[in-house]
């Protein structure tokens, strides 16, 4: 989609209720063939995705009456997005993301239950085999930013502690970059750690700060394309697993950020919206870290673990 968005008024289209019936008989036999060259396919669940797929599909080329050259910029466009992907950038998430698909698809899966904490969205800067830390260190290994103590507990939804749940955590740095988008291979502002024995977790992280999703490629062709913006707001990146527990991946937002409200990947849930209370240099800090002249924030995230479905 790297065209003006009035490629697409270029060719005038029909009203579908103006479609003659002979035309509306030709378009509906050709879903009823698709559908069948399923029949054979012996795994159900298979079978209903590809049939709602083929039914969706049809309905929305039918209600815009697509034409040939939006078809072809739409393949052009999604070759694009194959061809930026690689092992660094997950540029299919990203679409995902900013067309609501990834949080839709996190709704589906995270039915709310009792006072269990929400999930948002996953995002393409995971890394696997993040460093491990104690409770108490650093994850920021360098990177830029305000330091931020972050503490809280794991629990389930009776309220008993959760000991030795692993919590990944990751983030951006303070220029709006994640590790993984720098060319050194540096290991910066993500690590894992596990809560202790009374269900217990601390860390030094940074601050959040907003920053663009990466809008170099066709994606961000087509937010700017569509008048939209990058921008995400700012947060802070978990993933926390237990046995017997679901796992939970979500973030934390810094309440007040003006970017609440306009998140490009719809991630935001009021409950996940935290205080990070900013300190004054020479503030004592709560494990006794001198840092100078720099000012701090800290924040608290109590996490609620729901039980596992499987």
């Amino acid at each position: 989609m790297t065209d003006h968005p009035r490629v697409l008024e270029a060719e005038h289209r029909p009203n579908p209720e103006h479609i003659s019936p002979e035309q509306q008989a030709v378009e509906e036999q050709l879903i009823s063939n698709v559908l069948r060259s399923f029949d054979n396919c012996t795994d159900p669940r298979l079978k209903q995705l590809m049939h709602s797929l083929v039914r969706h599909l049809h309905a929305f080329i039918r209600d815009v009456r697509l034409t040939e050259a939006e078809w072809n910029k739409a393949i052009e466009f999604l070759t694009a997005v194959g061809h930026i992907t690689d092992e660094r950038r997950q540029e299919f998430i990203l679409l995902s993301d900013v067309l609501g698909a990834s949080m839709q698809t996190i709704n589906v899966n995270n039915e709310a239950y009792e006072d269990a904490t929400e999930a948002t969205v996953f995002g393409p800067f995971f890394v696997e085999n993040s460093p491990r830390i104690d409770n108490g260190d650093d994850i920021s290994g360098g990177a830029a930013g305000q330091p931020c103590w972050v503490e809280g507990s794991v629990t389930d939804t009776d309220g008993n502690p959760i000991p030795n749940a692993r919590i990944e955590v990751w983030e951006a740095d303070e220029d709006g970059f994640y590790d993984v988008q720098y060319t050194d291979d540096r290991v910066s502002a993500r690590a894992h750690l596990f809560s202790d024995d009374d269900g217990n977790y601390r860390f030094w992280g940074l601050t959040p700060t907003p920053y663009p999703i990466p809008h170099d490629g066709p994606v961000g062709k087509m937010l700017e394309a569509t008048g939209r913006s990058p921008m995400r707001a700012s947060h802070l990146h978990f993933m926390v697993t237990a046995p017997g527990k679901r796992t939970l991946v979500t973030h934390i937002f810094v309440r007040g950020d003006e970017l609440l409200k306009y998140d490009t990947v719809f991630g935001v849930k009021q409950s996940l919206v935290k205080d990070f209370d900013e300190q004054p240099a020479g503030t004592a800090t709560p494990d006794g870290r001198d840092l100078g002249d720099r000012s701090w924030s800290q924040v608290r995230f109590d996490i609620v673990l729901a039980p596992s479905t499987s």
